[in-house]
């Protein structure tokens, strides 16, 4: 239980960090010009912060394993 607690911390926290990380890049190098902040928006909170909170979700259960 403790491990699986730590591992949604560590989701949560994950998604958090490469979703905002991710905001800037992705306004950037989008090829849209009508609504390129919506885009960055929505990639970032839709795409990039899920595979960041499933990336972390799986370090966060190994960091925590049983020595």
């Amino acid at each position: 239980m403790r491990r699986l607690g730590i591992g949604l911390l560590y989701a949560v926290i994950g998604y958090i960090a490469v979703a905002v990380a991710s905001h800037f890049p992705t306004g950037l190098l989008s090829p849209n010009v009508d609504d390129r902040a919506v885009e960055a928006a929505m990639t970032s909170a839709f795409v990039w912060g899920p595979l960041g909170a499933v990336t972390a979700f799986i370090v966060g259960l190994a960091r925590s394993g049983r020595a």
